[in-house]
């Protein structure tokens, strides 16, 4: 099997444990590749941690999960400096957040104390406690989770932190059909991971190809002229998208390309990504309210107004 097909491989396999969700499990695989992290957001019960976990086992990666509460501090996530009396020095224990998956569930249930505190392990793929500084295992990626239903008990992320997520997925309810083929196969006992897919080393390899991908002179114009666009002058928006969605726009198409088996990005592929890189870079404001407007649709109709290469 060779190295551009098995991204594609990878999606295939999650496929055999989650029902439906392509767009879910292929949005998972594109952040693996284009090494950013990934906020999943829908109602309970719609497999957003089961999707998870399920790409951790295919990977054979360290897996750890945090449930995000409002009395969770820092150091549980990245970890605290015990004093041991036997020894009269104090050593380092490391928290949950030095794994290749982590799961931040309900993320946005975690006081701001505890949002910065991630913040640096996603941005700088390292974690300092104390004195100490600590690199992060690679590939490293998060994947966070959050339910818009709820709001008492919740905390808004930080405009930075938000900045952060590569790719903010939607997820929504399954078809009818699916939701039978669900019912079929967990009804009885739950279906196993599909372990194996890929290794670690074939992450890495991805991401090497992934940089090696072409992007046309005319599409890095395009992919500029997208994020422009999105600060042009609206009712509806208070702040566009920082040049921090220009790189990810590249980035994403660039594994898009590869999981798709090619060797260059086309205009499709910005434009299939964009929702996933724009939604959370963009600031709304209470008009979209007020005025019943979809904001997914918005940011379509800013994509369809830029002229493609």
């Amino acid at each position: 099997m060779t190295v551009a097909t098995r991204p594609h491989a990878l999606v295939e396999a999650l496929g055999h444990t989650i029902v439906g969700q392509r767009g879910v499990v292929e949005s998972l695989v594109l952040g693996l590749i284009a090494g950013g992290h990934v906020l999943l957001e829908g109602p309970p019960g719609l497999a957003k941690t089961l999707a998870c976990r399920a790409l951790a086992a295919a990977l054979d990666g360290d897996f750890k999960r945090i449930q995000f509460t409002p009395d969770l501090l820092p150091s549980d996530v990245v970890g605290t400096r015990i004093f041991d009396q036997a020894r009269g020095l104090f050593t380092t224990s490391l928290g949950p957040v030095f794994a290749n998956v982590v799961l931040a569930d309900e993320i946005n249930r975690a006081p701001a104390k505890v949002q910065s505190a991630l913040l640096e392990a996603m941005q700088e793929h390292q974690v300092t406690i104390g004195l100490e500084t600590h690199p992060l295992p690679e590939p490293f990626i998060v994947m966070a989770t959050m339910n818009p239903l709820d709001v008492e008990g919740t905390y808004a992320l930080p405009l930075a932190q938000m900045d952060r997520f590569l790719l903010k997925v939607n997820v929504g309810y399954p078809s009818a059909d699916e939701e039978g083929h669900i019912l079929e196969r967990f009804a009885i006992d739950e279906t196993g991971f599909v372990r194996g897919a890929a290794t670690l080393d074939d992450v890495r390899a991805w991401r090497s190809e992934a940089h090696e991908i072409h992007l046309d002179d005319k599409l890095k114009r395009y992919i500029v002229d997208l994020v422009v666009a999105t600060r042009a002058e609206s009712e509806y928006v208070d702040r566009g998208a920082s040049p921090r969605a220009t790189l990810a726009l590249a980035f994403v198409a660039r594994a898009k390309a590869l999981i798709e088996g090619r060797k260059f990005a086309l205009p499709d592929d910005v434009r299939a990504i964009a929702p996933l890189v724009l939604r959370h870079r963009i600031a709304f404001n209470y008009r979209v309210v007020t005025d019943g407007v979809d904001t997914d649709a918005f940011i379509g109709s800013l994509v369809t107004k830029v002229p493609a290469p």
